[in-house]
């Protein structure tokens, strides 16, 4: 019987090469998952060189708090975009526009900012917009979000803020920040921070025999009342506590 000679083997298939990359065509979704992917990486590297104690710059293992997620609520936008610009001009500063952007891109999620930030994202990657700037990008969320009335957004923030748990020194300053921007000034804006604030403080001010002129100075006095009663109470209870500790302690003298 004949030997049959095998067919030969075929070579081995090669991959064909990947497409080339085309730099006017950015695949953001992949390049934001990319970013998300390296910020929980940085993150978990400056939290332990952090709790290492490693020596150096104390600045360069500092984390820099970033901003909150923006979903489209108008009144956030304003707070949102205070903060980006700060983040951009403390960790981003040396970046490329579009990474900057790209960056901001990452913290716009929920409600109907999803909708806007998925067709910004078509827009982007097809070269039908260019923003030559971050801030410019910034001034377009603004656009968007808020409202088409500044003003009237602060004068909203303006009358829900309250005092509440805060210490007067911290409230002052989220009064400042919200009322910057308002039109709100002299007379009016006492008012409003007079109707803002605890009543017990508020009383106190009231009834003083000289009371304050300027916003400044209610600001001022506002603040020393706060600290003066948060002092006084933790006196009371220093004393308070003190008499309970001899009452217990009588009996045993005693005997």
């Amino acid at each position: 019987m004949a030997h049959q000679s095998l067919p030969p083997t075929p070579p081995p298939l090669t991959p064909s090469p990947p497409p080339p990359y085309d730099m006017n065509q950015p695949d953001y979704p992949a390049i934001i998952r990319q970013l998300q992917e390296q910020i929980a990486v940085l993150t978990a590297q400056v939290g332990g060189a952090a709790g290492r104690g490693v020596g150096g710059d104390a600045s360069a293992a500092t984390e820099v708090a970033k901003p909150q997620t923006f979903d489209g609520t108008p009144l956030k936008v304003s707070k949102f975009i205070g903060a980006y610009k700060l983040y951009i001009r403390m960790r981003l500063r040396e970046s490329a526009v579009e990474k900057q952007i790209q960056w901001v891109l990452l913290y716009i999620q929920g409600r109907l900012a999803d909708i806007w930030k998925e067709n910004i994202m078509k827009e982007l990657e097809a070269g039908e917009i260019e923003f030559e700037s971050a801030g410019e990008f910034l001034a377009e969320i603004r656009r968007e979000f808020g409202g088409g009335d500044e003003k009237l957004v602060k004068v909203v923030e303006l009358k829900k803020i309250k005092q509440e748990g805060r210490t007067m020194e911290v409230f002052v300053q989220d009064f400042k920040r919200i009322a910057r921007g308002s039109g709100y000034e002299r007379q009016p804006l006492i008012e409003e921070f007079k109707q803002d604030m605890n009543g017990s403080i508020r009383r106190k001010l009231m009834e003083a025999e000289n009371q304050p002129g300027s916003i400044e100075q209610w600001f001022k006095r506002a603040i020393a009342l706060d600290r003066n009663y948060k002092e006084s109470r933790r006196e009371e209870e220093r004393l308070r506590g003190k008499k309970k500790n001899n009452r217990a302690l009588a009996p045993r003298l005693n005997n």
